[in-house]
């Protein structure tokens, strides 16, 4: 299994970040690929997301399931079909703010998205490839997207949950094999 591991400091009590990373669908708004979510239920254990990905010449729904919460600190999926992944965002709250962040900060938390998937469990019908592309190049070519794709992400949900832009320290904790 290759894994994704990003973390990063937010200036907010864990409680009101995880109900900002349980408002799943919002997260089409921060990515460049992820073109539009659609929600099956309230963000609990359960619900299910179909999750439109635009890259190139190929597109791809995914179909990913909320498969355990544990409220304010972890929330944790898989994909459905189509694709060995399971992930989780976990947030941390800090004791202390730590230095460095606004001085206007009261509290803060870690948090950490955390993406574990086989790219090798991707079957040959999954995507319709152009004429002459194997999908061992796509994959190729797909990982290091996933990384920085993940990095954009955190640092956009940064912004939007603190209300303003700041440099944001995004620690890369692990990225996939070939990048």
């Amino acid at each position: 299994m290759d894994r994704i591991h990003v973390s990063t400091v937010v200036c907010l009590p864990a409680e009101e970040v995880y109900e900002f990373l349980v408002d799943f669908p919002r997260y089409a708004r921060y990515s460049e690929y992820l073109t539009d979510v659609r929600a099956e239920g309230d963000g609990t254990p359960g619900t299910r997301y179909r999750l439109r990905f635009a890259w190139w010449k190929l597109s791809y729904t995914a179909h990913t399931e909320v498969t355990d919460a544990d409220p304010p600190t972890r929330l944790d999926w898989r994909v459905l079909k189509d694709l060995d992944a399971r992930g989780n965002w976990r947030v941390e709250p800090l004791d202390t703010v730590p230095a460095g962040l606004p001085a206007d900060t009261d509290s803060a938390c870690r948090v950490h998205l955390e993406v574990r998937f086989d790219p090798d469990s991707v079957g040959g019908g999954t995507l319709d490839l152009p004429r002459f592309v194997s999908l061992d190049w796509v994959v190729g070519k797909v990982k290091p997207i996933l990384v920085e794709e993940a990095e954009r992400v955190v640092e956009r949900i940064v912004a939007d949950l603190e209300g303003r832009r700041r440099e944001v320290d995004l620690v890369v904790h692990e990225v996939p094999g070939g990048v």
